[in-house]
């Protein structure tokens, strides 16, 4: 026995009446009865009530204890009446009977009370963060993280997959984010790179023989926060495989997947086997590569429809003859609702930058007819031909949006969500998962109208590799993959491009010389050129799917340690100021903008 505890605080129950125990833990809460005081001692394990009586020369002192001080108690345990037995706690059919205690850790004054479930601002949860991991909820958040990250280990273990770290200190890469860099001392003006992903080592692994290769790999890029991104760094699950093709890479990560969320979560899986869904359908269907399944809303393309002669909505029409696309969402069974829910939706669509949501009921009054502001001017033929088109019935409304296809899809995908949400649509007890295949090779730089890589610069394109047309890289597919599960992207992978000659004559087309391709992945297409073996794999996030599994919004609440939205660590005071002297063996000299 410890001299600090027999038992932990979860474990005390009614097989040890009238044992002597000795516990250590927090003063989670406090509750004076006048001639009792109840005290809730809480460690990692658990709550178990302790009591105190008044004759007790101890009571006076345990009273004034502010909350959260770590104490150290002795006492009989006793068995609670009936009244008084605590079913939600493991340890509530007892109490003990505090006989001597010891203050192992003061507390100043608390800035935010551990016990509650009160709200407070990410400023003060992120600076107090060791207060804030205590907290109940965040505190099984972590523990959740930490089970599911040796579930996988073992599972990975299981299938022939060797463990290996590769390098944090590399060079930097053209990977889709921005690099930490990291200043050589040893070797003056040059720069180390955090990874952005252990992308090049990994496929390095496979070319010196090793056939499997996983991590729980840490990945530094220096992004904009969002709810399901954590700005510095993350952590993933990297993997790779030796002479396999894309669906081999998916039974495993599917296998692996699946058993993750049925171990850690009650809630239903929609497909065990997960849909494929090619890029472009996803575009179309959804509006988005990153589609919530779950919602049974579907975007159709109407463009057509607007060409007829016979359509008079001229806004619209005008639009389509200089290339504009229609696109449209149906809402089943929703002619009863009030003119207010349209119009909502419509001034929403406006608050989002576009020009609103056109909308019209079906109606039969002997003949087909659109109900609504632009409902007038479609005939009964061209709403035959838009119900054929989206399935449409009678009593259904029609949402549409004109514009180019990337307007057009942006406002439609924010669509599905919020009127699904407002018909209260997805079922929120359940995942539904899918790969999004087929990703183009290339795609254009809105900003710099050049073609750049749309995903991994190293994925092997689809073909025949030996007569791709290069002369239009737009139509080029590569065999690229991504795993989305309501609506959230929790992975992305390839089949490797593991042919020197032909990763040369691509990058070429995104504007690279054989010279940059060189200087940049010189290890790489080394190695590439000693026998590389056809590979690939996948690197899931493990923020995101412990984020899932504990039902939570934001990425911050599975993290134990993260930045705010400004990248800064405002517990350790990161990033900070360094001394002139740091700066001087670095060969760095700061210069401040004007």
């Amino acid at each position: 026995m410890s001299k600090y505890r027999s038992h932990n605080c979860g474990e005390l129950n009614i097989s040890h009446k009238n044992q002597k125990a000795v516990l250590s833990g927090w003063i989670n809460k406090k509750r004076d009865h006048g001639n009792l005081l109840f005290l809730d001692l809480r460690d990692n394990y658990g709550i178990t009530q302790c009591v105190v009586d008044k004759e007790n020369l101890i009571f006076e002192k345990l009273e004034k204890l502010p909350l959260e001080t770590v104490i150290k108690l002795t006492g009989k345990v006793i068995e609670r009446t009936k009244e008084t037995i605590n079913s939600n706690l493991p340890t509530g059919e007892i109490e003990v009977s505090i006989e001597t205690y010891e203050i192992l850790g003061a507390t100043k004054e608390l800035p935010m009370p551990v016990f509650s479930d009160q709200e407070y601002s990410e400023e003060i949860r992120l600076k107090y963060r060791f207060l804030d991991l205590r907290r109940k909820k965040i505190h099984q958040n972590i523990i959740l993280r930490s089970k599911v990250i040796s579930f996988i280990r073992l599972e990975m273990q299981k299938l022939g997959f060797l463990e290996f770290q590769t390098p944090i200190l590399t060079s930097s890469s053209p990977e889709g984010a921005r690099d930490f860099l990291v200043p050589s001392r040893l070797n003056p003006g040059k720069f180390y790179a955090l990874p952005q992903a252990p992308q090049q080592f990994k496929q390095l692994i496979m070319v010196s023989g090793f056939d499997k290769y996983f991590q729980i790999a840490p990945c530094f890029r220096d992004e904009d926060a969002r709810a399901d991104r954590s700005p510095g760094e993350f952590y993933q699950l990297d993997l790779e495989m030796s002479f396999v093709e894309q669906e081999d890479v998916f039974k495993v990560v599917e296998e692996l997947i699946v058993k993750v969320f049925k171990k850690f979560s009650t809630k239903k899986m929609i497909y065990e086997k997960f849909p494929k869904i090619s890029y472009s359908e996803s575009m179309l269907k959804y509006g988005s590569d990153k589609p919530d399944l779950r919602n049974p809303l579907i975007i159709n393309d109407v463009t057509e429809v607007f060409k007829r002669d016979d359509v008079k909505f001229e806004i619209f029409k005008k639009l389509v003859k200089n290339g504009s696309l229609v696109r449209c969402l149906v809402t089943k069974n929703t002619k009863d609702k009030p003119r207010s829910f349209f119009d909502g939706i419509d001034n929403w669509a406006k608050q989002q930058g576009s020009s609103g949501l056109a909308y019209f009921i079906i109606e039969n009054d002997g003949k087909l007819f659109g109900k609504g502001p632009v409902g007038k001017f479609f005939s009964e033929q061209s709403l035959i031909q838009l119900m054929e088109i989206t399935k449409a019935g009678e009593g259904d409304t029609v949402f549409l949006s004109c514009g180019k296809q990337n307007e057009v899809e942006k406002i439609l995908n924010l669509a599905r969500t919020k009127i699904a949400e407002d018909l209260k649509l997805i079922d929120e007890n359940s995942f539904a998962f899918c790969w999004i295949v087929d990703y183009p090779m290339f795609e254009l730089d809105e900003n710099t109208n050049k073609i750049k890589f749309s995903h991994n610069p190293f994925s092997m394109p689809q073909g025949d590799i030996n007569n791709l047309d290069l002369k239009n890289p737009l139509n080029l597919k590569a065999f690229q993959y991504d795993i989305v599960c309501n609506g959230v992207e929790l992975s992305s992978g390839a089949i490797r491009n593991h042919i020197p000659e032909l990763m040369y004559k691509l990058f070429e087309v995104a504007g690279y010389s054989k010279k940059d391709v060189d200087e940049k992945f010189s290890g790489m297409i080394n190695a590439l050129s000693y026998g590389a073996p056809p590979h690939g794999g996948i690197a899931p996030g493990i923020d995101r799917i412990v984020m899932l599994l504990a039902d939570e919004k934001n990425i911050r609440e599975v993290t134990m340690f993260p930045m705010n939205q400004n990248a800064q660590d405002l517990m350790m005071n990161a990033p900070s100021d360094v001394s002139e002297e740091q700066l001087k063996e670095l060969n760095l000299l700061i210069k401040k903008k004007n």
